[in-house]
């Protein structure tokens, strides 16, 4: 038994977890029409599936690399993707181990499902060098700006719930048991938290790409759209800290809307203006 399951995570691939999340996805969409028995456990199951081959699929990646490779381990955009992928995915499950009565699946899921397609179509793409990527703060620069990316997203899935619930109150339509949301008080704490994570997770990254970037070449270009936007979206995040956590206005709903609306919309800027620059193919 041990040894078929290790021959099929052996041969896993993308399109495995992909499926597994998916058919999570699907379970958890039925809420709208049916009432299923076990479906919690059903999509429990179908998620540790999923994240079992999706950690094994990256493990093999690592061990499966040529030993005179000049590419670096997991340094691709492909699999920062899925890496990013992978984390949103555990935030999910645990999220929905906690709160399995809510409907946060419908707004997880399909950004995990979206950033694993993003991740396949930039498989193409030429990975980092091998001692580039082997750098100390390249490493640390690459972690905390991947984890500065999942908090934002984060943030963005719990302003936009934030929004549903808000509006539910309102007309006092709370979806009853099957498609009820986390309370407001849970999404603004969540909101918070992920803000605060991301500006500090940022700021690190920030930090440590102009550490490596001087131990490697000793100045710093300051021209690279990829660095421009970066510390825009560093900048942003600061002043977002700032109204967060010094400005109440009357609705939290609209305040909320703005917030993290502005959030992606830099975040998406930085990564667009970073992948398609110097600064994200060298």
């Amino acid at each position: 038994m041990l040894l078929s399951v290790l021959s099929v995570l052996l041969n896993v691939s993308v399109t495995c977890f992909f499926l597994a999340y998916l058919v999570a996805l699907l379970l958890e969409l039925s809420r709208v029409r049916w009432t299923i028995p076990g479906r919690f456990v059903a999509v429990l199951l179908m998620m540790s599936v999923g994240l079992l081959a999706h950690v094994s699929y990256l493990f093999l990646r690592v061990i499966n690399s040529p030993t005179g490779n000049s590419s670096g381990l997991l340094s691709s955009w492909a699999e920062w993707s899925l890496l990013l992928a992978l984390g949103l995915a555990i935030c999910f499950l645990i999220a929905f181990i906690r709160r399995p009565d809510t409907i946060i699946s419908f707004y997880f899921l399909p950004l995990v499902l979206f950033t694993i397609v993003v991740g396949t179509q930039l498989g193409s793409w030429e990975p980092f060098a091998r001692d580039r990527a082997a750098d100390v703060w390249g490493i640390i620069h690459g972690l905390m700006m991947a984890l500065g990316t999942g908090a934002v997203l984060i943030g963005f899935l719990a302003g936009v719930m934030y929004l549903v619930q808000s509006r539910r109150l309102k007309r006092k339509q709370l979806g009853g048991t099957r498609l009820r949301l986390p309370t407001l008080e849970t999404l603004d704490r969540t909101n918070r938290q992920a803000l605060v994570i991301s500006t500090f997770a940022v700021a690190i990254g920030v930090v440590a790409g102009i550490i490596m970037n001087l131990n490697q070449t000793g100045k710093l270009n300051w021209s690279d759209s990829g660095i421009i936007f970066s510390f825009v979206l560093f900048g942003w995040l600061l002043v977002a800290s700032a109204i967060e956590f010094f400005y109440s206005p009357a609705s939290r709903g609209r305040k909320a809307f703005y917030m993290t609306l502005a959030s992606l919309g830099f975040l998406l800027l930085a990564l667009f203006s970073i992948v398609f620059s110097s600064h994200g193919v060298s």
